[in-house]
């Protein structure tokens, strides 16, 4: 899927702007080189060369940066866009790296994207701000004899979900409706995570909203997900174009669409983000609203709410790109102007 992203960002790429120096990271965690023309022309989802073509990426400088290294080229980066969904990628771990390089990149720093990931510290600080989620249960790998179906049908009620605490995109998330499926969705989860969720089912408009700034953030248009399958899935969200029906803008009151984006920024500066972040909720038929969890590292596939509502909102592709490598250089400048020293 962050191949898919990287497709349609390059895509949309203002040529007279920037010269896109593209890296792969595969399984193994080899860094690749990867060519534009191949990027846009290859159809594949996971499509990356051979191991034989390798590159590092180094520090260089007294003063910071990046220098991607590859064979007999070496080539400076300017701002980073790490487009990468998940662990490894999405949690800190990679802002971690860059942040080392001092090189600017898009998107949440080090604390929001690790915060952003980890579910059960998102609903910690969303519930410390009195900011409405569902009621949910956190076990560790060495508790799993501890999850007690009747437990869980009294406190959080049937159907339920269940998540790893630190995934991204639905992955490792399954709907429990009874002690069978609760059981297969517990070992499901801990195959992604030392840490998962049990939370209770919100009934209701699974509905989207993007954010876009820094110290003042705005919030989009809200979009709402009708979809077809037993919830938002990995499939639905990005390779399945008829997983989901997306309904820009909502169809929801304009007291409820405003809540929404209240709600968004609220959340967007609760878990100390900075630059972009899709927020997600559930509206139930009442109108009430429940945060569900928040994206640090939106898709941007051509099926992917974060940039349709914002062109929705008036602000196209290649704009919103430009605005987030904008974003990423003015946060970089203010920290670079702080005193390390004492």
């Amino acid at each position: 899927m962050s191949v898919i992203s990287a497709r349609n960002i390059v895509a949309a790429l203002d040529d007279t702007k920037y010269n896109a120096l593209l890296v792969g990271i595969d399984h193994a965690g080899r860094w690749i080189p990867y060519s534009k023309k191949a990027l846009l022309e290859n159809p594949t989802v996971t499509a990356l060369p051979d191991d034989t073509a390798h590159t590092s990426v180094v520090p260089y400088t007294n003063n910071g940066g990046l220098m991607i290294k590859h064979a007999d080229r070496s080539l400076a980066v300017d701002v980073v866009f790490p487009v990468l969904h998940g662990t490894m990628g999405e949690d800190g771990t990679m802002q971690g790296l860059l942040e080392l390089a001092n090189i600017p990149y898009i998107g949440p720093g080090v604390l929001g994207s690790a915060i952003g990931m980890d579910k059960d510290v998102t609903k910690r600080l969303l519930s410390e701000a009195k900011l409405p989620t569902a009621k949910y249960k956190v076990y560790k790998s060495h508790q799993k004899d501890q999850i007690v179906y009747s437990d869980i049908k009294r406190s959080l009620g049937m159907p339920c979900f269940v998540k790893p605490a630190n995934a991204g995109s639905s992955v490792g998330v399954s709907k429990a409706y009874d002690e069978a499926s609760l059981t297969k969705a517990v070992n499901t989860a801990f195959l992604y995570d030392t840490k998962i969720l049990i939370e209770t089912y919100i009934k209701g408009r699974e509905v989207e909203c993007s954010v876009l700034g820094n110290e003042q953030p705005i919030a989009s248009v809200p979009g709402d997900i009708v979809v077809t399958g037993e919830f938002y899935s990995y499939d639905a969200k990005y390779l399945d174009e008829d997983g989901a029906t997306l309904t820009i803008p909502a169809q929801i009151s304009d007291d409820t669409k405003q809540r929404v984006q209240q709600l968004a920024l609220q959340t967007f500066e609760t878990l100390c983000c900075e630059g972009m972040a899709r927020v997600d909720f559930f509206v139930t038929e009442d109108e009430d609203v429940y945060i569900n969890e928040i994206n640090t590292i939106p898709g941007f596939t051509t099926i992917s709410m974060y940039p349709k509502l914002w062109e929705a909102s008036g602000i196209s592709y290649a704009e919103l790109i430009d605005r987030l490598v904008q974003l990423a250089l003015d946060r970089s400048r203010k920290r670079h102007a702080l005193r390390t020293d004492y």
